[in-house]
């Protein structure tokens, strides 16, 4: 316990050391907050139109102007943000559990490792982007079902990360120890192996949410993801490219919104690895 708690103590003081998980932190709060407190940062109804004042240029009374359809811009990137990150938290979340799961069972019992390994080489095999068309293909256009495409998309990588984590883990010396003295495979896995595969599989999920909400944008780019009606990104960015010489920015600050939020993410997810390293710890 103790050694476990100077370690964790180690870990903590590492990240704030280090300077890229403030930042990260920071810049994802800030886009959280964004999108949960929407209604109260002076927005109006995102899907509400008016010919009245399509394509105003960006003022006081439309922060950053209006669309083809006379929407505010302003409230569809504020409200599109809470697509994106429920897009990359819920794949992030869903694609890690579901990997760990597979991952762990793979990885320790060699019979199951086999069926469940061929079968993820199978969905890998298939480039990420294309398998994720074929699944949105496959169903309408929706939240739900973009974030599932994604999760099936994302499990497999998870999964082999996991399993080469246990198959390193196996040949420790507690682990043999443990199985020697006769303890049963559900508690070996509970007591030792997941513990220690935590470290790996949370950064990994700071890149998988950053995947999942590019990959998300550009579903919704090319009208496989969520319904046009939707505030997404990318469907701003969608409905503005035939405007893009005339109104450029009906693309740029949805754009720009996407790369923040992705670049504060993956830079958490870089300092996150660093600091969770046993190699760097101490």
């Amino acid at each position: 316990m103790r050694a476990e708690g100077s370690r964790l103590s180690a870990a903590l003081k590492q990240m704030q050391r280090h300077p890229t998980i403030p930042f990260g932190a920071t810049v994802l709060v800030a886009m959280v907050a964004m999108a949960i407190f929407a209604p109260l940062l002076g927005t109006i109804d995102p899907t509400a139109t008016s010919l009245a004042r399509r394509l105003r240029e960006p003022s006081a009374q439309f922060l950053f102007g209006t669309d083809m359809l006379g929407r505010d811009l302003y409230s569809r990137v504020l409200y599109g943000a809470r697509i994106s990150l429920l897009v990359g938290f819920s794949v992030a979340v869903l694609s890690s559990i579901g990997g760990l799961f597979l991952g762990l069972i793979a990885g320790f019992i060699k019979r199951v490792d086999v069926v469940v390994m061929r079968i993820m080489d199978g969905l890998m095999s298939i480039p990420s982007m294309l398998l994720a068309i074929a699944l949105m293909a496959l169903t309408k256009g929706s939240v739900i079902n973009v974030i599932v495409a994604l999760t099936i998309v994302e499990i497999p990588r998870v999964t082999r990360l996991v399993r080469s984590t246990v198959l390193s883990l196996r040949e420790q010396p507690y682990v043999e120890a443990a199985i020697a003295a006769g303890a049963s495979t559900p508690r070996i896995i509970v007591r030792h192996i997941l513990p220690n595969s935590l470290s790996p599989l949370i950064v990994q999920a700071t890149y998988i949410c950053a995947a999942a909400m590019v990959t998300e944008a550009v579903l919704s780019f090319i009208g496989a993801g969520t319904p046009p009606i939707t505030p997404s990104w990318g469907n701003i960015m969608a409905e503005g490219r035939t405007l893009w010489q005339l109104k450029f920015y009906i693309v740029l600050i949805p754009a720009a919104f996407l790369s923040a939020t992705v670049l504060a993410v993956n830079l958490l997810g870089d300092g996150l690895r660093d600091a969770l390293d046993p190699r760097r710890i101490y």
